[in-house]
């Protein structure tokens, strides 16, 4: 089980990196498209690559944030329940969150597949996007892959847990 997390750590660290590289290039682009406006020749398409390195951002987090447990999480009422009822929630918690975001990766996967298959570019600049797409489904596939841990760690609670 200890491979397992110290793989997710590292994994989920090296998307998080990529994904920082993407949130420096939304800055130097919106400091480098103020600038430019302060002499009428905006950054052309700065609003498309905005949306595209924005999603990548977000999307190459989310496995650091899960395991983090950065994300929000309101459990006044769980705590009030007995170990045992925390635990089959947590259970179901991480059993529908893998599913779903294994459903949510293979079905953005696939629009990445088509969006390669059929050579779409995007509006403005005319560039092609699907690997932005396949990068979005894999941020879905490294939370999956966070939470298919999360459940193993609550089905065999004697191994190492992440802290």
């Amino acid at each position: 089980m200890k491979t397992v997390e110290k793989i997710n750590r590292f994994f989920s660290q090296f998307l998080l990196w990529i994904g920082g590289a993407f949130l420096a290039a939304m800055i130097m682009l919106t400091c480098g498209n103020i600038f430019l406006r302060l002499v009428w020749v905006p950054i052309p398409g700065a609003y498309e690559l905005m949306g595209y390195f924005g999603a990548m951002a977000a999307a190459l987090a989310l496995a650091h944030t899960q395991i983090r447990r950065g994300h929000i999480a309101v459990d006044v009422l769980v705590n009030s329940f007995s170990k045992n009822i925390r635990r089959f929630l947590n259970v179901t918690n991480s059993a529908l969150c893998l599913v779903f975001f294994i459903l949510i990766a293979w079905q953005i996967g696939a629009k990445g597949w088509t969006l390669w298959r059929t050579g779409e570019v995007s509006e403005s600049l005319r560039i092609i996007y699907y690997p932005f797409v396949y990068g979005t489904a894999l941020g879905c596939a490294a939370l999956a892959l966070v939470f298919l841990t999360d459940l193993l760690l609550v089905l065999f609670p004697g191994k190492e847990v992440r802290g």
